[in-house]
């Protein structure tokens, strides 16, 4: 059990009896910054502006997928018993690289350290099982994500302006960011 904010938080490896909680979390944002992406011929540069009206994103709905053996999903859940959020994670043997597949938190529980958290119990598979970094992939237009992230120690890695063609995030651009197994 963890304590941020006065408010304890169980966190342990999820069970296919979470999968109904994981599918109903809102993990939609709303931002009133995004990054805009210049591309040139010997690489890229990013730069946040404000937007008016605020931007407000829902992802479309994923499977929950736990059965994979190098793959988890750690769950957060409050006192109460409400799921306060989850973090998705696979292993890659070869280049010996954690990824974040997928980290969502309520709402409710955003800005309380509970993404923090989760992000550490997956820094702790990691180590358990010898990745030497961390990996992950944010749309450029979810700015509180990637401060979060960046608050984390995950520094920009990479680019993909054409990941989201024909999706419903078209004119996006994915942003890579990466960091240290510490």
């Amino acid at each position: 059990m963890t304590t941020v904010d006065n408010t304890a938080f169980r966190y342990r490896t999820a069970v296919p009896e979470d999968a109904e909680a994981i599918e109903a979390l809102d993990g939609s944002f709303t931002t009133d910054t995004v990054f805009r992406v210049t591309v040139a011929d010997d690489g890229f540069a990013l730069r946040e502006v404000k937007v008016d009206p605020p931007l407000t994103k829902v992802f479309p709905e994923d499977e929950y997928d736990g059965d994979d053996a190098d793959s988890r999903t750690f769950v957060a859940h409050g006192a109460a018993g409400d799921l306060a959020g989850f973090v998705t994670v696979s292993y890659s043997r070869w280049n010996r690289r954690l990824t974040v597949e997928n980290i969502e938190i309520a709402p409710e529980h955003r800005g309380r350290g509970v993404g923090r958290a989760l992000m550490g119990v997956a820094v702790e598979f990691a180590r358990e099982w010898g990745a030497g970094h961390l990996w992950l992939e944010v749309t450029n237009i979810n700015a509180p994500a990637i401060h979060a992230y960046r608050r984390m120690g995950f520094a920009f890695c990479g680019l993909d302006t054409a990941l989201y063609d024909g999706t419903s995030s078209e004119g996006e651009q994915a942003l890579y960011m990466s960091m240290p197994c510490p």
